[in-house]
């Protein structure tokens, strides 16, 4: 989704013909009263006053279809306001009233919430906050703990009071985002031309690609991803991928840059068709790739695994949050709109091009019952698989790279982060590159 794991999300918008993915939500009610809130009810008011919600997030997660059924179903816009991944922070830190409505991933909440720019999200407001995903209230899927290194969802969810600069360290009545789309990423791979089984991330460094491997260059992404290969390849173990120290960060840096020297990357990838067009070229054999990217690739006809490796998998995660002086009707509109989005429509149309969506319930009532089995439980389709577009995703039979929810996010061995040493990190990084 744009810079770290926004970037990764522009996945969707331009290769798949499937529209962006991902932030998008659901109303609650122009007049504000927290009962109606709650009762789910949405009656569509289309106000006297237009209500007109600016939703600051990356251009991937902006998708037009989304807007437009919010609008349909309630009558309020949604003026969507695209940058980069990076800027969306920023905006966030110094400019809080230039939106109403942000769409971001948790790793940025340690830069924002200390701010006082994010008001709590009033879960009781809410009308599905006890049916989110235990993925990001407890850390856990199908009832086992997920890895958490990194900046695992759980770890910031929860704020002490709508108010507050700190992060609770137990469930409580507000909320810094509510959640809005998520995966785990890991590598993709050509398999009609490595012809044997890959099962490690260590095969990403494995001589024998030469020249027909690459690897994200978004310095916080493709950083994890590295650190996955050197723990993979036995060189090193780390406390925590997601916070490396500066010694750690220079001896992942060193086997990056002992590879690119020894001819391992045909490219260092930071765009979506970039990657889509390295593995669809065949110039690329195996590389980080984001699941809608795979999904792009076989829409031309050809065979490409978002691959499951024995090391588990580097997740993401967004979410919504509002600023902190957002009040009135603007503030209902944002509960609205947040409310219309965990009531399955957008969580149907965000699980059918790859992601997951807060809540699985209200999702699964909006999907047909073949769908689900292929998306959700890994089972093999027993129809086409279409796009929101009507594009054929999967043919009859075809079983989800990964298998089922419990076993991709249950085999989560990272979360995408910001370390405390980041800018040094960065410099490294860009040293790789020039190497």
């Amino acid at each position: 989704m744009s810079d770290s794991s926004s970037t990764k999300k522009n996945v969707l918008t331009d290769a798949l013909d499937l529209a962006n993915a991902a932030s998008m939500q659901r109303r609650t009610l122009l007049k504000g009263s927290a009962g109606i809130l709650a009762t789910g009810m949405f009656p569509a008011i289309h106000a006297q006053e237009k209500i007109v919600l600016r939703y600051l997030g990356t251009a991937v997660n902006q998708d037009k279809a989304i807007g437009d059924k919010f609008k349909a179903d309630t009558g309020i816009e949604i003026q969507y306001v695209a940058v980069t991944t990076d800027d969306v922070t920023k905006r966030a830190v110094t400019a809080p009233n230039s939106f109403d409505l942000i769409d971001t991933e948790y790793f940025s909440l340690k830069k924002i919430v200390p701010t006082g720019n994010l008001k709590g999200i009033d879960t009781k407001k809410i009308k599905n906050a006890d049916k989110i995903t235990t993925l990001f209230t407890e850390g856990k899927v199908g009832g086992k703990t997920v890895g958490e290194q990194g900046t695992a969802p759980k770890k910031v969810i929860f704020l002490e009071g709508e108010k507050s600069k700190a992060f609770a360290k137990s469930p409580t009545q507000f909320m810094s985002l509510i959640p809005t789309v998520y995966n785990a990423d890991t590598l993709g791979i050509r398999p009609d031309l490595i012809k044997r089984p890959i099962t490690s991330w260590a095969e990403l460094l494995n001589p024998e690609f030469k020249g027909k491997a690459a690897i994200l260059n978004i310095p916080s992404i493709g950083i994890m991803d590295a650190a996955m290969v050197v723990e993979a390849m036995g060189i090193y173990k780390y406390p925590d991928k997601g916070n490396m120290t500066k010694k750690e960060i220079d001896l992942t840096i060193k086997t990056l840059i002992d590879a690119k020297k020894a001819g391992q990357f045909r490219s260092l990838w930071k765009d979506f068709n970039e990657s889509v067009n390295l593995m669809a070229s065949g110039e690329v054999v195996i590389q980080s790739m984001w699941s809608p990217a795979v999904t792009a690739v076989r829409s031309k006809g050809i065979d490409c695994v978002f691959q499951p490796l024995k090391e588990g998998y580097r997740a993401w995660a967004a979410g919504f949050g509002l600023p902190a002086t957002l009040s009135g009707r603007k503030l209902d509109g944002a509960y609205e709109f947040i409310n219309w989005f965990l009531d399955g429509w957008a969580g149907a149309y965000l699980n059918r091009q790859g992601y997951y969506s807060a809540v699985l319930d209200t999702a699964k009532s909006k999907m047909e019952s073949y769908e689900w089995a292929y998306w959700m439980e890994g089972k093999a389709a027993t129809k086409d698989i279409l796009s929101p577009h009507g594009d054929v995703l999967a043919k009859t039979g075809s079983v989800r790279d990964g298998g089922s929810y419990e076993n991709r996010m249950g085999g989560i061995a990272c979360w995408n982060a910001v370390m405390d040493e980041n800018n040094y990190m960065v410099q490294k990084w860009n040293e790789f590159v020039a190497a």
